[in-house]
């Protein structure tokens, strides 16, 4: 049963967004999952699915730095710049294996949930769900 309704993948690697993929639905954490390969297909995915069909939006998104056409920071002050309802309630988890100072002091000036390296695995996939959607979790018994 899946815990939120759709993810958004964004990476400009495909076999990066193939095994995340693959992953999060092996944990059975949403029944859709939406890529894209650079920040300019992610702001369309968001426009569109966000302010047609919200019940399609994306709740939770990946989101790669360096990409080509337009990177994850390009992406997240475009975001920024959307109207409301199209932001909605979205959780931006920035994963990427930059370790550059640079990109993590301007990451920290945007309104991103979390700071993640790359590969993505099941404990951080657990963590972001735990942190930012406990109430969505199953009840353990």
């Amino acid at each position: 049963m899946a815990i939120i309704p759709c993810v958004l993948l964004v990476d400009d690697d495909p076999t990066t967004n193939f095994l995340n993929k693959k992953l999060l639905q092996r944990l059975g954490v949403t029944d859709t999952i939406r890529v894209a390969l650079n920040g300019q297909e992610a702001l369309y995915e968001v426009r569109e699915h966000c302010r047609e069909q919200p019940a399609d939006c994306p709740v939770l998104v990946f989101l790669d730095i360096n990409m080509p056409v337009m990177n994850g920071i390009q992406f997240m002050e475009a975001y920024q710049q959307l109207p409301a309802a199209e932001q909605r309630a979205v959780v931006i988890v920035m994963l990427t294996t930059s370790v550059s100072p640079r990109d993590q002091q301007r990451i920290q000036a945007l309104p991103v949930a979390e700071y993640l390296s790359k590969p993505l695995t099941q404990q951080q996939i657990e963590h972001v769900l735990q942190q930012h959607f406990a109430s969505s979790l199953p009840k353990r018994i």
